[in-house]
């Protein structure tokens, strides 16, 4: 299990949960879960990214249980779940079954979403008899079905066989991170988030990587350098948003605009410029106020409304960007402004290997 390491104060300290349970998986291992916000309100449910755990979405969390029933689970090995040996595609997909199958009722249907390595989870359960039974919409964040190395823009090099080989030996590190320190907040920010992040998202978004055990996030980056998932992602029919910031190095547009075009009922597509990795730190009010709008359309419609409710969220979707419009143009400029100085943070990241291992 991680440390607990995640920061005790702000918005992006985890709130209390209202209760918190166990979830057997299939084979065996368990999962640490907590439920925020009324028992009787539409639930939502959030997967966690790589290296992560459940106080990763803390602002999300915040917002949401005001009205709704928000459950978020530790991916096995993260947070408060014991590590285990299988480390698949499949066992990610059997542990998202049994939360729907212990904090759900029969045939009750909540938003589901993914981060990262979450996403990848909805993806790789997007066949489940369960989770087709409990998903009533989907929101996918920073995330990607396969390539992940090949795409990977952490090492400023020429794509090619040479910058997949160095970034597969950085991202699978087995060295350990250590305490959060200056330099490797200043990595951190580099390799998962926008040039414009705040001192106390770059703070919390550190302290949380920091805390998984090195051998967790050695044994699931392998996972995830040999990810195909581009079947499951034909096999995701619930409808489905995508969120992805254009200054994501670990998962670049490339992946969203191809989620996007390959999923069955996309419900709309996002770019946040400036943003990183780390879209729900970054921006978290608007990807609570994505969530929002899946729950009204779908959450809350029979079956029978779902062509009605498809024409709305789309709506939304495009008022939603408007909304926001202003908010990320400047964003953007602080990127513009900043790019310079990354481009030598790049750099001197690069001459130290072994610093820059620690980051991704």
């Amino acid at each position: 299990m991680s440390r607990l390491m995640h920061v005790v104060s702000g918005p992006y300290a985890p709130p209390a949960p209202a209760r918190e349970l166990v979830a057997v998986s299939a084979d065996g291992a368990r999962l640490h879960v907590e439920v925020h916000g009324p028992e009787n309100a539409p639930p939502v449910v959030l997967a966690h990214g790589w290296t992560c755990s459940t106080a990763f979405w803390a602002a999300q969390i915040r917002d949401l249980a005001v009205d709704h029933r928000v459950i978020a689970y530790d991916q096995r090995g993260h947070g408060r779940s014991p590590a285990s040996p299988a480390c698949t595609t499949h066992a990610l997909a059997d542990d998202l079954e049994a939360v729907l199958g212990e904090t759900l009722a029969p045939g009750e249907r909540a938003v589901i979403v993914g981060h990262s390595m979450g996403g990848m989870t909805v993806m790789a359960a997007s066949t489940r008899p369960r989770f087709r039974e409990h998903a009533a919409a989907v929101l996918l964040c920073s995330t990607g079905s396969s390539r992940l190395v090949a795409e990977s823009l952490v090492l400023p090099f020429r794509a090619g066989g040479l910058r997949t080989w160095l970034t597969a030996r950085v991202l699978g590190s087995r060295a350990p991170l250590g305490p959060v320190t200056p330099v490797a907040r200043r990595i951190l920010k580099y390799a998962t988030m926008g040039a414009g992040s705040a001192p106390h998202m770059v703070e919390a978004c550190a302290r949380i990587v920091h805390a998984c055990p090195r051998a967790v996030r050695h044994a699931w980056s392998e996972v995830l350098a040999g990810l195909d998932l581009d079947h499951g992602v034909r096999e995701l029919k619930v409808p489905t948003a995508v969120i992805a910031g254009t200054a994501d190095r670990l998962t670049p547009p490339v992946h969203a605009r191809a989620l996007a075009a390959a999923l069955p009922n996309c419900v709309g597509s996002t770019e946040l410029p400036g943003l990183g990795h780390m879209t729900p730190i970054e921006a978290p009010e608007l990807v609570s106020g994505r969530i929002r709008e899946l729950v009204t359309a779908y959450a809350t419609t029979s079956t029978a409304d779902t062509a009605d409710a498809a024409e709305t969220a789309s709506t939304a979707n495009t008022a939603d960007r408007a909304a926001h419009t202003a908010s990320i143009d400047r964003t953007a400029e602080s990127v513009q402004s900043a790019e310079s100085v990354e481009s030598v943070q790049s750099v001197e990241s690069v001459q130290s290997v072994e610093t820059l291992k620690e980051g991704a």
